[in-house]
């Protein structure tokens, strides 16, 4: 299920409610602005992910942030260390606030929402997105994975062992 996808999911109505409530957006734009500005983020995290070093960061984040919560609880879209998080992962993903100003203002276009208020989703759905990929790849997502087995799998060279997906074939599958 792309990322998108998990985000809409039925456990993502929540989120696209949470996000249409926080910023005062009816549902259908507030559904507009997920769709809008999720493809930059998922170029963004798979441009990131494309090197050893990107790859390494973002297992580490996964590994030590408490991301599933934003899932789990969709609530806590509205605190805000959530903005903070999503800044700081969107400074990992975008790399500039210029890049992000950029996105907001494309997405803008397309859904005649102000960039403004783009803006200040866009951290929100960063965070998003790093709780749909921890979910992914937590054992209890059926895909067999933690983090440990991501890691080993980004650390061998090329493994004939088909039984261990790596984060790559996970991020396909959300991408």
């Amino acid at each position: 299920m792309g990322l998108l996808n998990s985000i809409l999911a039925s456990q993502g109505r929540n989120i696209v409610g949470q996000i249409s409530s926080k910023f005062g957006l009816p549902s259908g734009l507030a559904e507009s602005a997920v769709r809008s500005l999720i493809p930059a983020l998922s170029q963004g995290i798979q441009k990131n992910t494309s090197d050893k070093a990107g790859l390494e960061s973002l297992i580490n984040a996964l590994a030590n942030g408490n991301h599933q919560n934003y899932l789990d609880d969709p609530d806590s879209i509205s605190d805000p260390a959530t903005t903070a998080d999503g800044n700081s992962i969107l400074g990992h993903i975008l790399g500039s606030k210029e890049v992000s100003r950029n996105v907001a203002e494309e997405a803008a276009a397309e859904t005649g929402v102000d960039s403004s208020t783009l803006k200040k989703i866009l951290p929100v759905l960063a965070s998003v997105a790093m709780g749909v990929m921890s979910k992914e790849s937590s054992p209890s997502s059926g895909n067999n994975l933690d983090i440990g087995g991501l890691l080993g799998a980004l650390l061998k060279s090329d493994s004939d062992d088909s039984s261990t997906e790596g984060l790559l074939d996970i991020a396909k599958k959300l991408f």
